[in-house]
């Protein structure tokens, strides 16, 4: 790794650090310290995988360290991804889709939701929705495996949906659906991304035709997918400021 290659990192790791952290300040602290962190280690690169995916793995665990010291959320990350679930594993949970649409138009309200989103899953869907990243390179840059990151992209995007619609959740009454909402809800990333087989893809259709609780739970995901995904191309440029610290 050459410092000019490192140089033209920059403008996308600081995007991934902007989604990772609490403000600009918290963000600028992580680019600093990943920045660091890579030049103090740089022998250790040896072109085994992508530059971006050494760099996004590096801060990515120096994101959750500094979550882990200042007990970003007390009751716990997994704690907090299991309750989010049970809720959606309740045939009757929904939510106001055009109520969650509307703000998730608001890049700004996108960002506030994902810090209530902790870091190991944000990260996750972040890399997935923002990055473009596939499941599998979502694994391989979090050093875990495929159904671990399927299972944080999934919960991530479970908890970001239930923020935004924070006061607008409810309880409908239970019909019969054709299979269980939570058997679409936990296979929704792969049905989004045209990664389901044939047959399991028809019957998801088949429920959604059906159900009056997982269409607008669907219509919720959508809207914030596609924010995340612009999220990166907002103000990429690197302040001076910045540029200032980094050079130091």
């Amino acid at each position: 790794m050459d410092d000019q290659e490192l140089v033209d990192a920059l403008p996308g790791l600081l995007g991934y650090a902007r989604a990772l952290s609490r403000d600009e300040d918290a963000a600028e602290d992580l680019l600093s310290e990943t920045v660091a962190r890579a030049l103090e280690r740089r022998d250790q690169f040896r072109g085994d995988a992508a530059l971006a995916t050494w760099l996004h793995r590096m801060m990515h665990n120096l994101a959750v360290d500094r979550a882990r010291r200042t007990r970003e959320f007390p009751a716990g990350d997994e704690l907090i991804a299991q309750r989010v679930e049970k809720r959606w594993r309740d045939d009757r949970y929904t939510v106001d889709a055009a109520v969650v649409a509307d703000r998730a138009m608001d890049a700004e309200k996108v960002r506030a939701a994902l810090v209530h989103v902790p870091v190991g899953y944000r990260s996750a869907l972040v890399l997935h929705d923002m990055f473009g990243l596939s499941g599998s390179e979502v694994a391989e840059r979090l050093t875990i495996g495929l159904p671990a990151a399927k299972q944080r992209i999934r919960r991530g995007r479970m908890m970001l949906v239930s923020k935004l619609a924070e006061g607008h959740e409810q309880l409908n009454a239970e019909l019969k659906v054709p299979m269980a909402c939570w058997d679409a809800r936990r296979v929704v990333e792969d049905y989004l991304d045209g990664e389901l087989p044939l047959g399991e893809r028809a019957a998801v259709e088949a429920h959604l035709a059906r159900c009056p609780t997982c269409p607008p739970l669907l219509a919720a995901l959508v809207p914030t997918r596609d924010t995340i995904a612009g999220l990166q191309d907002a103000d990429t440029v690197l302040p001076e400021a910045l540029l200032r610290r980094l050079s130091r």
